[in-house]
């Protein structure tokens, strides 16, 4: 579990500190109004740069168990970890329900 919580934290830093040269070398590379080569060289640099630094890789995880499915983003806990802490009063303003 930790170590799938250690390769989304490097990956979130690398999509954070490749951000803005990924959105210069897209809107280069989209340009119809640029040259068809200076496109091409910006394609061509976008394919260059890392693969964790793409964003549609980042996927929403457990910060306690590392789960990636059944995610509270509130809380950045999977609906097991949500439940336990919540029950426990661990987190503020959550109360189960009763009607």
């Amino acid at each position: 579990m930790r170590g799938r919580i250690l390769r989304d934290i490097r990956a979130r830093r690398a999509v954070s500190k490749n951000e803005l040269q990924r959105t210069i070398w897209r809107y280069m590379s989209r340009n119809t109004t640029l040259e068809p080569q200076v496109r091409m060289q910006a394609q061509l640099a976008l394919s260059r740069l890392p693969r964790e630094a793409c964003p549609t890789a980042i996927k929403n995880r457990c910060i306690a168990t590392g789960r990636g499915r059944g995610i509270f983003n509130k809380w950045k806990l999977c609906r097991f970890q949500f439940r336990i802490r919540a029950l426990n009063g661990e987190l503020p303003g959550v109360d189960k329900a009763s009607w």
